[in-house]
């Protein structure tokens, strides 16, 4: 970056970060999404190693920070075994990670919460266990756990704030950069920070607040 003032580069400079943070928080999130539903319907079946293994996974990531996990995946993984990986597929991976145990405990949560009858019912009348899954528990959890799903993206897209820690160059990092050369405009500076964020979040706080009301009426 440059010693000249240019408020032109500086906004295009934190639209570029703007654009990395929600590179890394949508594909963190596509991934949770999948394997979020796979954790989430491997929680509820009988077998019980396989649902102490998924929360075994459950209660490990939920206890520790993600920004302890970053640290052990760039730096740690870096200095035990020689694996140098990018910080960006390192926050993608950690991201993923979180997202799944939170995107699974919710899948968890709505399929528990539908009346048992309705699968004994579909068992009685000759469909599979899997047929019961896709066409009667599903869609009904997937509708329940639509509004925290929503909240979950405005909590990831906050949460890539950590990515800073580890060098990658996304919203945070950029601004820091920008507030080196000038200390002056920190203020300035971290209240567009807050704007784009706001910007971004917003909407989707709204989203969920409204298919929370569309759920519950």
């Amino acid at each position: 970056m440059g010693t000249d003032f240019s408020w032109l580069d500086y906004a295009w400079r934190l639209l570029q970060g703007t654009g990395v943070t929600l590179a890394i928080s949508l594909t963190a999130m596509l991934i949770s999404l999948v394997g979020g539903l796979v954790l989430g319907v491997l929680m509820t079946l009988p077998s019980y190693l396989l649902r102490a293994a998924c929360r075994a996974y459950l209660e490990f990531i939920r206890f520790m920070p993600v920004l302890v996990l970053l640290y052990i995946a760039y730096f740690g993984f870096a200095a035990w075994f020689g694996w140098h990986w990018q910080a960006y597929n390192v926050c993608i991976l950690i991201f993923s990670l979180w997202g799944i145990a939170e995107m699974g405990d919710l899948v968890r949560g709505a399929l528990v919460s539908i009346d048992r009858h309705q699968s004994e019912a579909a068992l009685a009348i000759g469909l599979s266990k899997a047929q019961t899954y896709r066409y009667i528990l599903l869609p009904q959890s997937l509708r329940r756990v639509l509004p925290g799903v929503v909240n979950l993206l405005t909590r990831m897209v906050k949460t890539t704030a950590l990515a800073a820690l580890i060098g990658v160059v996304d919203l945070v990092k950029v601004a820091q950069q920008i507030i080196e050369l000038h200390p002056w405009s920190s203020l300035l500076i971290y209240g567009t920070v807050f704007l784009l964020y706001f910007l971004i979040c917003y909407p989707l706080s709204l989203l969920a607040a409204h298919l929370e009301h569309k759920e519950r009426s």
